[in-house]
């Protein structure tokens, strides 16, 4: 499974991302072996995230979300249902 993802870093700002390894990838954001972006961020929260069979679907999707304004970005996690991503994941 291939996923895009938003994380909220500690400062309140959104980064968009990709990954094959969800919980992994979290992870090594918070170890501070994530993005450069998230790394004076720390830590950060899974926010929103979407599951993809190819990497090439996860990619084009990042892509299109990093093109959205804030505020539709927010709208975008808001209107996903507001599943609970910590009780997915444990506390990651």
């Amino acid at each position: 499974m291939n996923y895009t993802y938003i994380v909220e870093c500690a400062d309140g700002t959104l980064y968009c991302g990709w990954t094959n390894n969800l919980e992994k990838r979290i992870a090594e954001h918070n170890a501070g072996k994530g993005a450069k972006y998230t790394k004076p961020r720390l830590p950060v929260k899974l926010v929103y995230y979407e599951t993809f069979s190819t990497k090439e679907e996860a990619m084009s999707r990042e892509w299109h979300i990093k093109q959205l304004s804030r505020a539709e970005k927010i709208k975008l996690i808001e209107e996903s249902g507001e599943r609970d991503v910590s009780t997915t994941f444990g506390d990651i």
